[in-house]
């Protein structure tokens, strides 16, 4: 089969591990008038934009309380069970990443800290197409609520009849969110980035999206409102040895393949034998499935590879940087040191990509496209500014005034040097 590899050179291997590539260029001659349109015209531009992508014909664009309530009611009791196992789960993650502030003294008399502080207005897109995601209002919405941002905004799209959906409701008001707006696309980026009559302006938005909202958030980036990281398309990377159950193999892979038809998974394992048998349960588990077309697509630039040396095996996957990394091993622990490059490790037999999409506790905001070797997953720290202070009494301003006297008289920065010289010669 023409995607499978053996033993690849390492000269081969980026042609390999390459990524379906989109045009970023036509991409951004369609999103750019429809952020200038957001800019200019606020409202009434998202409102056209909803006829004319959605055919939705929207008269208010904040959900009222009365369609949250009604929203709730909707919910199935057994979901709502499984939602606050996976809400307890993100908080207690989550919780635990506080920071205690510690005061450093560096010279006696001069006294250093950091302080967590959080970002006052954040914006959250959460997509409400073929499906639905309510998971990442709870991996977005919780982290802002334990940061303790202000104001936090919700865009996500209507559906035909103007409704959002219920589940992303009530995970809103679960988790005490109630600025919901019924905008998606390209429009809800510019929305938050400019803010309309309705929709307040934010300085950071996250959450994932189709190509148009990933290229709408990285232009409005370019003009200084921060977004949570670049992102592409989603992808998982297994690794399995003789010790891998083909049947999760299969499973992990094709769990990652119905996201999108642009997702990437790819396979390295250990000998043929097991490529060859995952490849047979792919066959089978995708027939079944309700998103067998989309997955089937994907799958088209899925690639398997074998690699009988497990160092090279782990620079191969390192150089891949996935978004997601299952090590399907029975040593799983102990090859987890290996991996420098990953957004999120899944390691054993029994910790499938899902748990973490949804219930372990760790965020699924992850870097793509291999912007792991440099960008952290969404956490916390996501939503704080870090703020140092020092203070120095007159014991530390003469402990380290001549040195920094020097070194700006070495720059040659005399109003730098006078700053310390005044209060010296006080």
């Amino acid at each position: 089969m023409e995607n499978v590899f053996i033993n690849p050179l390492k000269e081969q291997w980026k042609a390999i591990l390459q990524r379906p590539a989109f045009d970023s260029k036509a991409l951004e001659e369609i999103v750019a008038p429809i952020l200038l349109d957001v800019k200019l015209k606020g409202d009434a531009a998202i409102k056209k934009y909803a006829a004319k992508f959605d055919s939705i014909e929207l008269t208010e664009l904040k959900v009222s309380e009365e369609e949250i309530m009604e929203a709730v009611a909707l919910v199935d009791d057994e979901l709502k069970v499984a939602i606050d196992l996976a809400k307890n789960n993100i908080t207690k993650f989550h919780t635990a990443q506080k920071e205690v502030i510690t005061q450093i003294e560096t010279t006696p008399g001069v006294v250093c800290w950091r302080k967590s502080i959080a970002i006052q207005k954040i914006g959250l897109y959460i997509p409400g197409g073929s499906a639905p995601l309510f998971s990442t209002l709870l991996m977005l919405g919780i982290p802002a609520v334990l940061a303790g941002c202000s104001e936090i905004v919700v865009c996500t799209p209507a559906d035909k009849n103007g409704k959002i959906n219920p589940v992303i409701l009530y995970v809103a008001q679960l988790i005490g969110l109630k600025n919901i707006y019924k905008t998606g696309g390209a429009q809800a980026i510019g929305a938050m980035a400019y803010g309309t009559e309705t929709v307040p302006q934010v300085y950071k938005i996250f959450g994932p999206g189709n190509q148009y909202v990933t290229g709408a958030k990285q232009l409005v980036n370019k003009e200084g409102i921060a977004i949570d990281m670049p992102a592409g398309p989603s992808e998982v990377a297994v690794y399995a040895d003789e010790t891998a159950s083909h049947g999760f193999v299969a499973a992990d892979l094709l769990s990652q393949a119905e996201h999108g038809a642009d997702s990437q998974v790819i396979l390295v394992a250990t000998t043929q034998d097991i490529v060859n048998k995952v490849q047979k349960e792919i066959d089978k588990q995708l027939a079944v499935l309700s998103r067998n077309d989309i997955a089937a697509k994907a799958l088209q630039n899925a690639r398997f590879i074998v690699m009988e040396n497990v160092d090279a095996a782990f620079e191969l996957l390192n150089e891949y940087a996935a978004e997601h990394l299952i090590i399907s091993s029975n040593n799983a622990f102990m090859l987890a040191g290996k991996v420098i490059n990953a957004g999120s490790v899944f390691l054993g037999h029994y910790s499938p990509e899902s748990v973490g999409d949804y219930a372990s506790g760790t965020n699924h905001t992850l870097p793509t496209n291999g912007y792991a070797k440099a960008y952290s997953g969404v956490s916390l720290d996501s939503f704080v500014k870090k703020v140092t202070f020092q203070q120095l009494s007159k014991e530390g301003i003469k402990n380290i005034g001549n040195a920094v006297e020097l070194m700006a008289a070495a720059e040659g920065l005399d109003a730098h040097k006078n700053a310390v010289s005044i209060r010296l010669k006080s």
